[in-house]
C-alpha cells in the first residue's frame, strides 16, 4: 500500500480521537446516550495497524465495532479500505457506501450514511489533477452534507445539532484527505464551521429508550436466516453484518436475558457486551453546561470516561495492549485486562502519538476559552514537555495552562476530579488554577501491590527481588511522588495493608475533619467496597468516598490484586 495512504488512514483515526468527547456530547440519534465518540474511537482502532494486511484489518474492524455508529462505520471501511490510489477512491467509496446502507434494517437520511453518499457523489465528479484542490473540494462537499443532517431528522432539529456520527465521519475524512496531501494540517476548524449546531438545546430531553444496548458476535448455525430477521421482536436500532462465518449484531432491547437466550439457540455466542442505556441517558442529561475553565488531564490518573463526561473534562488516553486487544485505556474493560494478565499473557502500555496529543490540545482550545491541563508527572512520561512545546508555538494568547502535577494514578485522578468540581462552582479561572496547585501539593496516595512479578515484567523491580519477595509473601506499599514511586512499607497480607493505610491516614488527617477519598481497585472491587471503604468511613466519618478502577496504566505495571487509596483534605 502507498505510504501516503497508510499515514492518511491513521491521521483520520487520531483526529476522531481528539474530537470524540464532542461527538459524545451531541449524540442524540437514535438515542441520547452520549457514546458515539467512544464507539467510533474503539471501532476505528484497528486502522492504527493498517500496515498489516488490509483484509485482516477489515476483519478486526468488524469484530471490534461497538454501537450502531461503530458497526455502520466498520462496514463502510470494509469497502473504502480497497482504495490505494486517488483514482481508486470513487469505486472504494461506492463499495463502502453500499455495504453501510445494507447493514441497517431501517436506514435513515440525516446520519453518517449521508456523508458516505456525499463522498461517492463528489469523488465521482472530481478529477484528482491536483491533490490539494481535490481534497479541498471533497471536504467542502462533505462539510455541507454534515450541515444538512439537521434538516433530515426531527430529533436533530429538536436538539438543534448536527448528527454525531456524520460529524465523526467528516472529521475522519478531513484528516484522511488532508493527510493524502502530505500535510498534517491545517484541518477544518470544527467548532467554528458548525458553531451553531454543537450544543444541545436545553429544552431537549430523551423520553423513550430501550433499557440495554447490546453488541454481540454470533457464529450461527445453518438455516437461521428467518429467525435472525425476527430480531425486531426483541428490540430496535438493529444492525447485522456478516463477516466470514460470523454475524456482528447490534440492537437496543429491554430484556437482555431473552435476547441472549435467543442468540444461544441460534448458534455459538463468541462475544457479548451490554450497556445500561437508562443509566447512560441519565448521565448524559445531567452534564454541566458551563465552566469557568475547562479541565484536561491524563487517563493515567484513575478517572473514568463516565467521570470525565459528567464533569465535562477531557481525558488524554494512553493505550493498553493485552491479548489480541489494543485500546485506549478508558475503553479497555478492567476485567478483560486482569483476566488476560492472570493467564500469563503479556500486557503493555504506550503513549498516543505526539500528533494525536497535539490534536487534543487544539480541540480543547477550539471549544473553550481557557483550558487547564493537569498533566501526569514529568517523571513518568514526557507529556508535560510535549504540551509546553506545543503551547509555545500555538498559544499566543496564553489560554492553555499546563501544570506538572508530579502525580499519577489516584493522586492525579483525585486532584483532577476535585479541580473539575471546583471549576463548575466558580466563574473565576484564576481561582481554579490556584485550587489545582494547592490540591497537587496536598493530595497523597498509597498503592498496595499484591504480587511483585508484574512489576518485574515491566522492569520496575528485578526478577530476583520479585521472586524472593513473592516467596516470602511480601507485598510492597508505595506512594507516587514527583520523583517516582517510593516504597514506604512492606506487608504480608491484606489486613497488614489495611493497618498500614489507617496508620498513614491518622498520621496525616484529623478524624473529625472532612476529606475526599478515592479508593481504587483492580480485580478486587468487593475488598475495597466492603472492607476498605467501611474501615475508612468508621475512622473518618466525614470522609467523602469515591470508588473507581485503578488506572489501567498503573494496573498493567502493578498487576491484579493491587488496590490504592488517594486522599485530599477538603480544606485544600
Amino acid at each position: 500500500m502507498d505510504n501516503r495512504f497508510q499515514k492518511a488512514w491513521i491521521t483520520g483515526v487520531e483526529r476522531v480521537a481528539a474530537w470524540s468527547d464532542l461527538l459524545d456530547t451531541i449524540n442524540v440519534f437514535p438515542v441520547a446516550d452520549g457514546d458515539t465518540g467512544r464507539n467510533l474511537l474503539v471501532t476505528l482502532g484497528p486502522l492504527r495497524k493498517i500496515e498489516s494486511d488490509s483484509k485482516t484489518v477489515i476483519h478486526h474492524l468488524l469484530l471490534s465495532a461497538r454501537g450502531n455508529s461503530g458497526i455502520i462505520a466498520a462496514r463502510f471501511f470494509s469497502g473504502f479500505l480497497t482504495a490505494d490510489s486517488l483514482e481508486s477512491i470513487p469505486a472504494a467509496a461506492r463499495l463502502g457506501r453500499d455495504l453501510a446502507w445494507k447493514a441497517i434494517r431501517n436506514p435513515r437520511k440525516g446520519t453518517m450514511l449521508d456523508i458516505f453518499d456525499a463522498l461517492v457523489d463528489i469523488t465521482e465528479k472530481t478529477k484528482p489533477d491536483s491533490i490539494e484542490e481535490y481534497a479541498s473540494r471533497v471536504i467542502d462537499h462533505l462539510q455541507n452534507a454534515v450541515h444538512s443532517t439537521t434538516d433530515h431528522l426531527p430529533r436533530l432539529q429538536e436538539a438543534n445539532v448536527v448528527d454525531s456520527g456524520a460529524l465523526g465521519m467528516f472529521i475522519y475524512l478531513d484528516g484522511f484527505l488532508t493527510g493524502l496531501t502530505g500535510r498534517m494540517g491545517p484541518f477544518r476548524p470544527i467548532a467554528s464551521i458548525f458553531q451553531n449546531r454543537l450544543e444541545i438545546r436545553s429544552s431537549f430531553h430523551e423520553t423513550d429508550q430501550k433499557h440495554y444496548c447490546i453488541d454481540m458476535v454470533l457464529r450461527p448455525e445453518n438455516g437461521i436466516e428467518e429467525e435472525i430477521k425476527r430480531l425486531s421482536e426483541y428490540g430496535d436500532s438493529i444492525v447485522i453484518v456478516p463477516e466470514k462465518d460470523f454475524l456482528k449484531i447490534h440492537l437496543h432491547a429491554d430484556d437482555k436475558d431473552a435476547v441472549r437466550e435467543k442468540m444461544k439457540s441460534l448458534g455459538s455466542l463468541v462475544k457479548w457486551s451490554e450497556e445500561d442505556l437508562i443509566s447512560q441517558v441519565r448521565n448524559f442529561q445531567s452534564r454541566p453546561k458551563e465552566q469557568s475553565i475547562h479541565i484536561m488531564t491524563d487517563a493515567a490518573g484513575s478517572v473514568t470516561r463516565e467521570d470525565a463526561a459528567h464533569l465535562r473534562m477531557t481525558l488524554l488516553d494512553s493505550y493498553i495492549t493485552a491479548g489480541d486487544q489494543s485500546l485506549p485505556e478508558t475503553c479497555f474493560l478492567p476485567e478483560d485486562l486482569y483476566r488476560i494478565m492472570k493467564q500469563g499473557e503479556k500486557a503493555s502500555t504506550s503513549q498516543a502519538s505526539e500528533f494525536e496529543r497535539h490534536q487534543y490540545y487544539q480541540s480543547a482550545l477550539d471549544q473553550y476559552d481557557q483550558v487547564l491541563y493537569l498533566c501526569v508527572g514529568s517523571f513518568y512520561t514526557g507529556n508535560y514537555d510535549i504540551a509546553m512545546e506545543w503551547k509555545q508555538k500555538n498559544d499566543p494568547e496564553d489560554r492553555f495552562t499546563v501544570i506538572d502535577t508530579g502525580a499519577a494514578s489516584g493522586r492525579l485522578g483525585l486532584t483532577a476530579i476535585a479541580t473539575a468540581m471546583h471549576a463548575n462552582q466558580t466563574d473565576n479561572p484564576d481561582q481554579v488554577k490556584k485550587f489545582a496547585q494547592h490540591a497537587v501539593d496536598q493530595c497523597q496516595e498509597y498503592l498496595f501491590v499484591d504480587c511483585l512479578k508484574y512489576l518485574a515484567r515491566g522492569g520496575r523491580t528485578s526478577k530476583a527481588s520479585a521472586f524472593f519477595g513473592d516467596m516470602l509473601h511480601l507485598k510492597p506499599v508505595v506512594t507516587p511522588t514527583a520523583q517516582g514511586a517510593q516504597k514506604v512499607a512492606m506487608a504480608r497480607n491484606q489486613e497488614d495493608q489495611l493497618k498500614i493505610l489507617l496508620k498513614k491516614l491518622h498520621a496525616t488527617l484529623n478524624p473529625k475533619s472532612a476529606v475526599s477519598v478515592l479508593i481504587q481497585y483492580t480485580d478486587n472491587p468487593d475488598w475495597v467496597s466492603e472492607i476498605v471503604q467501611n474501615r475508612i468511613k468508621t475512622e473518618f466519618p466525614l470522609s467523602d468516598i469515591m470508588i473507581r478502577p485503578l488506572s489501567l496504566t498503573s494496573g498493567v505495571h502493578t498487576g491484579p490484586g493491587t488496590w490504592a487509596v488517594a486522599f485530599l483534605p477538603v480544606s485544600a
